[in-house]
């Protein structure tokens, strides 16, 4: 970056006793991430256009973000959905690969599960307390015994990704490693390797229940490999393979299809049983590294490094219904509230995008802040908003509220 970063940052390290920001101060004028714009040698605004002007989107098939805006939906921007409630400075939640961001898990509007370095930590939005949930700077092994289960275990694991949902925590790391805890008991109850081979990143986990009531999660990996675990019996229930590394798969709410992105621009439909591919969506122009189901079965969401959200509809599979652009860069993560009226989607830094669905995307929020990116997640009531932050200063979890509908 240019000077102005660095007279950000030398005032930051000259300054290192930044507090929390609360709804209060942020509406008496403070910045929300705690940075003193009125004692720094840029302002807030030439800042945001030097980021807008030099931030570096990674692609994988050059120049795909600079011709992927022509079929972009015109957006209303100045919509309010989410208030600003707190940034907590006490919890900075990394970066552990540049284009895997799905490190924030919230299980309820006060319940939060991030890493923090080495660890899996858990925040408490109520008491603004955290307390560790998973070590795996040392050694890590399985305190139950259950066939197939890798016994002993992984030793300074790196974690790539994470999930966390009906009282289960999964972790993927960078050499295949799985590592499954239950929250409501102690130890480690699964690990698994999921493969041997030199590229072996786990790049997403989807943990959820199917029909019968099983607790199930499936696994991305970059061998190619979609593997679906039952938690029930704690082994591996389905293994498919594709032509190219899976990046992000998410499952339809009836448990019928899957949605397969991965190192190649086409989004593959498969069946979820077989893993025969229904159909391949074109549109995107680069690779895909998230996908999100609405609650309705029906439409379902894709973000790519072209800097694109494109929106589909299973009805009709020729093209996709909406193309959404973000400003600095790809797609690195998508939520969908649960009930369905509202859809986030991160870039890998600065902005976060918050759309009503009811009006067809074409209301925005948009939360404006700086750092990259490590996660966002709505609590499963949709009352919360959490947004991790990683910098090297200004790190931190970002927590919105969600304002009452007006009938």
């Amino acid at each position: 970056m240019s000077g102005s970063e660095s007279d950000v940052d030398e005032y930051d390290y000259s300054n290192n006793k930044i507090s929390d920001t609360s709804a209060a101060e942020a509406r008496r004028g403070k910045d929300i991430q705690g940075r003193p714009w009125d004692q720094l040698s840029i302002t807030r605004e030439k800042y945001r256009q030097t980021r807008l002007e030099q931030y570096k989107n990674y692609e994988d098939i050059p120049h795909s973000g600079e011709v992927s805006g022509k079929d972009c939906k015109i957006t209303k921007k100045g919509a309010s959905y989410y208030d600003f409630r707190l940034n907590s400075r006490s919890v900075k939640p990394p970066i552990l690969h540049f284009q895997l961001r799905n490190l924030v898990w919230a299980t309820s509007k006060h319940d939060v599960y991030l890493m923090s370095q080495f660890s899996v930590m858990h925040w408490s939005s109520l008491t603004h307390k955290k307390s560790k949930i998973l070590n795996v700077s040392g050694h890590v092994a399985p305190s139950e015994k259950h066939p197939g289960s890798l016994m002993e275990g992984f030793t300074q694991t790196q974690v790539s990704t994470l999930a966390v949902k009906d009282k289960l925590l999964v972790a993927g790391g960078f050499q295949g490693e799985l590592i499954c805890k239950h929250l409501d008991r102690p130890g480690i109850s699964f690990c698994f390797r999921t493969t041997y081979d030199d590229n072996a990143i786990t790049n997403s986990v989807e943990i959820y229940v199917t029909p019968s009531g099983a607790v199930h999660f499936t696994a991305s990996n970059n061998d190619c490999g979609v593997r679906d675990f039952d938690m029930e019996k704690y082994q591996l229930s389905k293994h498919f393979h594709f032509l190219w590394p899976v990046n992000h798969t998410s499952l339809s709410p009836d448990g019928k299809l899957l949605i397969i992105v991965g190192d190649n621009p086409d989004i593959m439909l498969v069946d979820s049983d077989t893993g025969e591919t229904v159909m391949p969506l074109r549109g995107h122009l680069d690779f895909s590294f998230a996908s999100a189901w609405h609650p309705d079965g029906v439409t379902f969401a894709t973000g790519n490094q072209d800097k694109t959200c494109r929106i589909w509809d299973v009805r009709n599979l020729s093209k996709s219904i909406a193309v959404l652009k973000g400003n600095l860069g790809a797609i690195r993560s998508i939520r969908y509230t649960s009930d369905g009226k509202y859809m986030a989607m991160a870039e890998p830094a600065d902005f976060v995008h918050v759309y009503d669905v009811k009006s067809g995307y074409e209301n925005e929020q948009e939360i404006d802040f700086f750092g990259e990116i490590s996660g966002l997640s709505f609590s499963p009531d949709t009352e919360s908003l959490f947004i991790g932050v990683w910098d090297r200063t200004y790190g931190s979890l970002l927590e919105y509220g969600r304002i009452s509908d007006i009938c």
